[in-house]
């Protein structure tokens, strides 16, 4: 795979990029947080889209911006893809707003859709990515950090071992459950086993041979018996049509009796009942004028006209008790209107008591405030005095720390930068002391390995004999450049003493102006507050006269208040004189309403007892009219029952009572054998049904016995396979993840020996669990993160590589490796590590890697270029820029700073 082209729109720092990928080595250079990163996270956020990403879609928009685009080109497999994504920041939330791959053969739209196409094209998702062939800024040293499980898996995952497992998994799955149908079955074929055996042991063709031929028998006598029923029936119903036709007469004749004797009755009730009903005529009537004689002794006590024998009309008393009702309803509302005032002039006397109550708390709650502000006052006025004393201690304060920049090496207000520049200067001190220092003690190591290779008689310098050597007499300059580092240490030793001195006196002047500054602020917050204070003394003075002038004015209010409500108080009183007279005329007329009500009720009553003996009367005339017409029915049926009498002839009647009783034996008898011949006959079918299906069970039985056999046999057979299938996925996984780390542990140990050209390490074991150990020269193992900080990234760098390529080997070309990408990788490594990561470079380009991409600071890595871009950014907008340049254009601009 190899990217071609890359274009940027609003991502991130760039408003505009469009660069073009060669093949070969890339670097991406230029200053720290100029945005090189950028681009390639670009590259792989246009592959893998949000999963690319550590934070979410809205950082990968620039700010101010509405949306951001990316567009890569790249080829693959000798084909060419161009990917397009386009996030939208303008909602609450960024999304996606476009992606489209555009492959040779088809389109794919959609975030998902294109990302499950790459994974597939590249055979590796994100992750896999970033540890396969993506060294991230910061994440040299990943592999070395991880643990051996981690590191496994990532490895795994990134050579298909993992899907291996997966499959061994699943054939373990298999395997189990196979098991477990196969030992389901098996009890099946054991139970129907049992049950074969059950129905065999019970001879069902015997069973079922005797069966049929005891149900032929009981057939034939249920016939037998049918036949002689249907003539015993025949007979019986022959006798009994002729007792039917004289039992109906029977019956008939029997009704009558009872018709007879039930008119009979009815006649006597319903005398009976006349006779009642003249009682109840003659106790309404009695009635009647006991309530007009209370009427008369009530009707003297009202207001009506008439007596008890001539009374008044019921339309009278309404229209007296609608005037007494009217009458009622108007004190009812001068009552309500009286007690409401009741009521107002009470609640008002009351109201206005509180109020004048609450008036006095106020007046009295003045008068304290008016007090506490005196006393306020006379407090406030006793600091302020106070206050005044520590305004001028603070302005001598101030004047003594003035007079100390007097003789100061720079003017007050300066000191903050004074101080900086001396720190700056004394950090160059340090560090010009520090690389003297480390000067003086190599050239001392030179000079002393000189003097052991003189005393052995070998040159210092090319470690022959000394004898003819034109290089002896070098160890005099040695001595000679000693002498002068030391004293050029002992000169900047003296230096960085004097800056450390001037340094701390930097450090006293701006502690002084510090506390200057302090003083000063001090005084005119002091200042300040004593012209508040005064300002409010002042105020609270004419505060306590107004308090004092307002606590009078509300007690004159609280007296009116208490006047008011006395007034109120004897309306009140007067309103309550006024109920009472009310509610004693409502009495008189509820009294005179009472008598009326009964007036009324009497008269209603005397008019019901009227209504009542009239009711009577006419039923008691409505009875006798019944009776006359039962009397003439009962004469008709006593003509009937005559005639009936004479039509009886008893010996024909009793001889076929004989006869049906005869038939109705036989046919009795007959039944109760034909339903305990049918019982048997169907217990007979029904077991001769059960037998043949026992039967045809048995035939199933067998039939599914030998299914079920067959099924056991073949499922053995597939649980023996899964076994060999997941015994051969675990041994292929074992033995590929052995050959891989073999191949792995050489081709670390070749990248390390080339770019690692060091006597202390001897090689570089990667054991069967990916764990990894350095071993030295003196064959002692040591831990890679003991490593220093550059050896370490190194290390890491060399491993990740060394993964590269055995990717790339073990594809054999079928799907070509990504780019190989190297995002600051010189973070942790010193000026001599980067050379060898120049190497590295070169190295793998040497085996074949189709493109690198290298992003970095370092000038020195420049020389291993190809292609270089260079990034810049625009300090006024922050926005970023690139920029191709010439590799030999780039080493000569270096060159000739480093001259300068």
């Amino acid at each position: 795979m190899r990217f071609e082209r890359v274009r940027l729109s609003n991502f991130k720092c760039y408003d505009d990029a469009d660069l073009r990928l060669d093949r070969g080595v890339t670097v991406i250079h230029g200053l720290n947080g100029s945005g090189k990163s950028s681009l390639l996270e670009a590259c792989f956020f246009a592959l893998y889209g949000s999963k690319g990403l550590d934070g979410n879609l809205g950082d990968v928009v620039t700010i101010g911006a509405d949306d951001t685009e990316v567009e890569l080109w790249f080829a693959h497999g000798g084909d060419s893809y161009h990917v397009e994504r386009r996030v939208r920041a303008t909602g609450d939330q960024p999304t996606t707003a476009k992606c489209v791959l555009e492959a040779p053969d088809a389109t794919i739209e959609g975030a998902r859709d294109v990302r499950a196409y790459v994974e597939d094209l590249l055979r590796m998702d994100a992750e896999a990515f970033v540890n396969c062939a993506y060294v991230r800024q910061g994440e040299v040293n990943k592999l070395i950090n991880a643990s051996p499980a981690q590191r496994q898996d990532m490895l795994d995952s990134l050579l298909q071992l993992g899907k291996l497992e997966d499959y061994r998994e699943r054939a373990s799955d298999a395997r189990v459950g196979v098991g477990r149908v196969r030992d389901d079955k098996r009890g099946a074929l054991t139970q129907l086993d049992e049950q074969i055996e059950t129905k065999e042991d019970k001879e069902l063709h015997a069973r079922l041979n005797d069966l049929r031929t005891e149900n032929e028998e009981v057939a034939a006598e249920i016939d037998r018996f049918e036949e002689q029923r249907e003539k015993a029936v025949e007979t019986r119903d022959q006798a009994a049509e002729i007792l039917e036709s004289y039992e109906e007469k029977r019956e008939e004749l029997g009704d009558l009796e009872s018709d007879i004797e039930d008119l009979r009755e009815q006649i006597s009730a319903t005398e009976r009942d006349r006779e009642d009903l003249a009682e109840e005529m003659s106790e309404h009537r009695e009635t009647r004028e006991g309530h007009r004689e209370e009427l008369g002794d009530l009707l003297p006590e009202t207001e009506l006209d008439g007596d008890a024998e001539d009374p008044p009309s019921p339309d009278a008393v309404d229209d007296r008790l609608d005037a007494l009702a009217e009458r009622d309803d108007e004190l009812q509302s001068a009552l309500n209107e009286v007690t409401s005032e009741v009521t107002e002039h009470t609640n008002q006397a009351e109201n206005l008591r509180e109020s004048a109550a609450d008036l006095d708390s106020q007046a009295d709650a003045k008068r304290e405030q008016a007090a506490e502000f005196e006393s306020d006052v006379a407090e406030t006025r006793e600091s302020l005095a106070d206050r005044r004393e520590k305004i001028d201690e603070l302005g001598e304060r101030v004047e003594a720390l003035e007079a100390e920049f007097a003789d100061a090496p720079v003017e007050f207000g300066e000191a903050s930068s004074f101080r900086e520049e001396v720190a700056d200067e004394l950090s160059e001190a340090r560090e010009t002391v520090a690389g003297l220092e480390s000067d003086v003690e190599n050239q001392r190591e030179q000079i002393e390995e000189a003097e052991e290779l003189l005393d052995q008689g070998k040159c210092p310098e090319c470690g022959q004999d000394v004898d003819d050597s034109p290089h002896v007499e070098t160890i005099d300059d040695d001595r000679e450049r000693l002498a002068e580092l030391e004293a050029e240490l002992e000169s900047a030793r003296e230096r960085q003493s004097t800056l450390e001195d001037r340094l701390e006196r930097a450090e006293d002047l701006v502690e002084t102006e510090s506390e200057i500054r302090e003083c000063r602020t001090n005084r005119s917050n002091v200042e300040q507050l004593v012209e508040q204070r005064e300002a409010t003394v002042e105020e609270k003075v004419e505060q306590v006269e107004q308090l004092r002038e307002e606590a009078e004015e509300l007690d004159a209010e609280a007296e009116q208040k208490r006047e008011t409500a006395a007034e109120r108080e004897e309306a009140a009183e007067e309103c309550r004189e006024r109920v009472a007279e009310i509610n004693k005329e409502r009495g008189s007329i509820r009294e005179r309403r009472e008598r009326l009500e009964r007036v009324e009720d009497l008269l209603d009553a005397v008019a019901d007892a009227t209504d009542a003996v009239e009711r009577l009367r006419e039923r008691r005339e409505h009875l006798e009219e019944t009776n006359d017409e039962r009397r003439e029915r009962l004469a008709e049926k006593r003509e009937r029952r005559s005639d009936l009498r004479e039509e009886f002839d008893e010996d024909r009647i009793e001889q076929a009572r004989d006869q049906r009783e005869t038939a109705a034996d036989y046919v009795e008898k007959a039944d109760a054998k034909l339903e305990s011949l049918r019982e048997r006959r169907d217990d007979l079918q029904s077991a001769i049904g059960g037998v043949e299906n026992e039967i045809e069970e048995l035939e199933s039985l067998r039939e599914r016995r030998e299914d079920l056999a067959e099924r056991v046999a073949w499922l053995d057979s597939l649980y023996e396979e899964t076994e060999q299938l997941q015994r051969m996925y675990g041994d292929l996984r074992a033995d590929l993840r052995q050959r891989n780390v073999e191949s792995l542990q050489a081709m670390l140990n070749e990248i390390f020996d080339l770019v690692y050209q060091n006597d202390s390490y001897a090689r570089i074991e990667l054991s069967g669990d990916y764990e990894l150990t350095v071993y030295q020269k003196d064959g002692e193992p040591l831990d890679p993160e003991q490593l220093s900080g550059g050896e370490r990234a190194l290390f890491n760098l060399s491993l990740r590589c060394a993964i590269y390529r055995l990717l790339a080997e073990g594809i054999e070309g079928a799907a070509p490796m990504p780019p190989l990408i190297l995002d600051e990788p010189t973070v942790f490594l010193d000026s001599g590590h980067v050379s060898q990561l120049v190497e590295l470079v070169e190295a793998m380009r040497e085996y074949g890697v189709e493109q690198i991409l290298v992003v970095s600071h370092d000038e020195e890595l420049v020389g291993a270029a190809d292609d270089l871009v260079r990034v810049e950014k625009d300090s006024t907008t922050n926005r970023s820029t690139v920029v191709r340049e010439a590799p030999e254009d780039r080493l000569a601009e270096v060159e000739l700073e480093a001259d300068d």
